[in-house]
């Protein structure tokens, strides 16, 4: 494709957003197909030649979009607010355009300090403390998800109650916990797994009537823990559960991790 030919393209594709866009809350917000519906409109093979762009937007709205849960739709309450919006769109293409791989300073210097800058925005936008930006000993890095986030703490916070001693010899079999509630993520248990902790260093702390962790049953089991020979690596504290959108108590909980030197992770990702 040239670059004229993808001016042309692109033309066609952005002007199907649009229409998209403007049409999306005269959908059905759950799709109307069957199990199925949609792999049988699919060809059995993989084509051997392209197609014409028309011909691909208008299987987009023959196969595809009746086949879509519409998130968009200002109708959707289930689960957690996804919403897009132009800008993020157009931000996506350019994004793609540039097709720049972000893992290191030397691979692409912009995108490591844009990445830097921005989440220096946010320790100032969340008023969070100074030791948070890059230029002290904190300093953010996005994610691909919130799930890899989790596992992200889970491991950092691990390095911590080890002090580095997993990175060179694993982890200890049943000799670490992990506190979550019974309305974590599903995310943090299989970060567990991941991580070699296993689901059993796994502690599910009760709920209250807002199904919130209770600040009570969290410093028990810890105490109960740390009496019987465990090392607590981390709490899992939740500002928006994925199913009912319960803040877990962070004014209470902090104190018990603080005391009892337990990192505290928070999965604001609903939030």
């Amino acid at each position: 494709m040239t670059p004229e030919q993808f001016r042309a393209h692109g033309h066609e594709v952005v002007d199907w957003v649009a229409d998209h866009m403007g049409r999306v809350e005269s959908l059905p917000v759950r799709s109307q197909v069957a199990p199925g519906d949609v792999r049988a409109a699919l060809p059995a093979s993989a084509p051997e030649q392209g197609e014409p762009i028309a011909d691909v937007l208008a299987d987009l709205d023959r196969i595809v979009v009746p086949g879509l849960t519409h998130w968009q739709h200002p109708g959707f309450f289930g689960y957690f607010p996804a919403n897009t919006s132009g800008a993020s769109v157009l931000g996506d293409l350019v994004s793609s355009a540039l097709g720049v791989q972000g893992m290191s300073w030397v691979t692409s210097p912009a995108c490591t300090e844009l990445e830097q800058h921005v989440m220096d925005w946010f320790v100032e936008l969340l008023g969070l403390p100074e030791s948070f930006t890059h230029g002290s000993t904190g300093g953010g890095v996005v994610q691909d998800s919130s799930s890899g986030a989790n596992l992200v703490a889970l491991l950092a916070a691990l390095h911590r109650a080890t002090g580095g001693r997993t990175v060179r010899s694993g982890v200890e079999p049943g000799a670490m916990t992990v506190y979550v509630s019974a309305q974590t993520h599903s995310s943090m248990e299989k970060a567990a797994r991941i991580a070699g902790l296993g689901s059993d260093a796994v502690r599910v702390v009760p709920v209250d009537g807002d199904l919130a962790m209770r600040p009570e049953e969290l410093a028990r089991r810890i105490d109960s823990d740390v009496a019987r020979g465990f090392t607590p690596v981390m709490v899992c504290a939740t500002s928006g559960t994925t199913s009912t959108g319960a803040f877990d108590p962070l004014d209470a909980l902090g104190p018990i991790c603080r005391d009892r030197g337990v990192w505290l992770h928070v999965d604001a990702a609903w939030a």
